[in-house]
């Protein structure tokens, strides 16, 4: 909803803007150089990148549309998931986690925070990082590193769509240029035509500069910055789980492996120490465990 409001300002500022200066909007209607601009940029995204990353040009554009899933309601289930399952941990031995785990679309901890359960890839990251500590394959100094090599990973997968809709961005303006150029073209060959005519054909070559620009920073480099704070919020996400599980790897208690992973959010996200201990003291009710 916030793209398109943008979107909608940015258009009704333009077209306004030429409106109140006696332009005729029917004069930007050029579909030529539309064609050009926006053929010449959907060729050269096919050129500079793979396949991969090019449907996930499209799945992030989606999810920009739709606004970031990790709010604070995502993290407040997240602390309680974490909580429930260091309890179970701690209480019963790890090796009781190993059926939530291997199985999570049917546990119970995981259905009953459907924000959490419905994130696929957090639920897989989740457990992925958690079945080692149950294994005892790795100490916690070396789950550190896997799980920032992964962050790593992910970091730089979710990059490559921004990259080449941001290189996508800078050529606009030189396909409008080409546009331009070739509108100009069509007008010399016209050049001892109706000055009606021409007229029209300088226009449309005027056109194509202004597409290429106005497409480059209007929409295409801001959706690109959009796409980058929402990759951002959901590495935030990933490591907000992974700074839980190291902590509760590495001896800490339940409280406070969730309270460690608590203070890596940003301000906004991040619900106080007061408020995290009121969210998980009827988990701890439940269970009879100690609070910390």
């Amino acid at each position: 909803m916030i793209i398109l409001l943008g979107t909608i300002i940015v258009l009704l500022s333009v077209a306004g803007g030429f409106v109140m200066s006696e332009g005729n909007l029917a004069t930007l209607m050029h579909l030529s150089e539309f064609i050009i601009i926006g053929g010449a940029a959907v060729g050269a995204m096919i050129i500079m990148a793979p396949k991969k990353v090019l449907l996930q040009i499209g799945v992030q554009i989606f999810q920009s549309m739709k606004g970031t899933p990790f709010k604070r309601p995502s993290y407040e289930e997240l602390f309680k998931v974490l909580y429930e399952l260091f309890l179970l941990g701690r209480r019963n031995g790890l090796v009781a986690l190993e059926d939530h785990l291997i199985n999570p679309a049917s546990s119970a901890i995981f259905l009953r925070y459907p924000r959490v359960a419905l994130n696929k890839e957090g639920v897989d990251f989740l457990c992925t990082a958690l079945k080692p500590v149950i294994d005892g394959r790795v100490k916690p100094d070396q789950l550190r590193q896997l799980l920032e090599t992964d962050l790593h990973r992910m970091e730089e997968e979710g990059h490559a769509p921004i990259m080449v809709l941001n290189k996508t961005s800078d050529a606009l303006p030189g396909f409008g240029i080409v546009a331009a150029v070739l509108g100009i073209v069509n007008t010399m060959a016209a050049i001892a035509g109706p000055i009606e005519k021409i007229g029209l054909k300088v226009a449309a070559a005027l056109v194509g500069t202004f597409l290429g620009i106005f497409l480059a920073y209007g929409f295409v480099s801001p959706l690109a910055t959009n796409m980058e704070f929402n990759m951002a919020a959901r590495l935030a996400y990933f490591r907000c789980i992974s700074t839980a599980i190291v902590g509760f790897a590495g001896g800490m208690a339940p409280g406070m492996s969730v309270e460690l992973a608590r203070r890596s959010l940003s301000e906004e996200l991040r619900p106080d120490a007061d408020e995290l201990e009121e969210m998980l003291r009827p988990l701890n009710a439940g269970t009879g465990a100690p609070k910390k």
